[in-house]
């Protein structure tokens, strides 16, 4: 019997430890608060701080043909590490220190909604 507490016990602990999924409706907010930036509310690389003088292009989203040359983890490296761990843009910043891996794996998720793809 105190094997088998000890076991409920463990595995309620262990429920409690490990963070819930992160929701479509969160997963918006988090791309709407750190992407949308520069990337646009809708994912076109148009967001308010791409002006004329901005240094790059932002990438564009919803470019189905562009977005499936790129696997998950290509995504999630990009989020996590920025754009010049990829040899991409510095204007992309790493997030890996802001973000937690679930809104990670929700903003993979969410791009390739944007996109209507699949990974390479």
């Amino acid at each position: 019997m105190k094997k088998v507490l000890t076991l409920v016990f463990a595995a309620g602990l262990a429920s409690q430890i490990t963070a819930p999924p992160v929701h479509a409706a969160e997963t918006e907010t988090v791309f709407r608060f750190y992407c949308a930036q520069c990337h646009g509310l809708t994912g076109k690389g148009d967001g308010p701080n791409v002006t004329k003088d901005f240094p790059v292009s932002p990438r564009n989203f919803t470019d189905a043909t562009e977005m499936s040359k790129l696997t998950d983890a290509d995504l999630r490296n990009v989020i996590l590490d920025g754009g010049p761990a990829v040899s991409k843009s510095p204007m992309m910043p790493p997030w890996g220190k802001t973000l937690s891996d679930e809104e990670v794996d929700g903003l993979v998720g969410y791009l390739r909604e944007v996109c209507a793809c699949q990974g390479g």
